[in-house]
């Protein structure tokens, strides 16, 4: 499996994480062993994710509104070719 993208969503209540990742299809939807790879492949992103905030970010988007919605984008390694995205929301 590999980990397309995460996208975060946090509420009063709960945290919604929508995981977009590419697999052989190993494993059927709604089993247990389907959502224990889902969810180790979310840890590893948003870890991955982490050390990238950690180590700075660059502000590219953002918008006016008192709805805010600004776009980080900060490498996830040494590699140049990987790049993660974190969308904060904010009311």
């Amino acid at each position: 499996m590999s980990l397309q993208r995460i996208v975060v969503e946090v509420k009063a209540e709960e945290m919604v994480l929508r995981v977009l990742y590419r697999s052989k299809g190993d494993a059927n939807p709604g089993t247990v062993r389907r959502r224990r790879e889902v969810e180790d492949l979310a840890r590893s992103g948003l870890r991955d994710a982490l050390e990238a905030l950690e180590a700075g970010a660059e502000c590219v988007g953002t918008s006016g509104f008192t709805t805010r919605e600004d776009v980080l984008l900060t490498t996830a390694s040494s590699d140049a070719d990987k790049l993660v995205k974190a969308e904060l929301k904010g009311a």
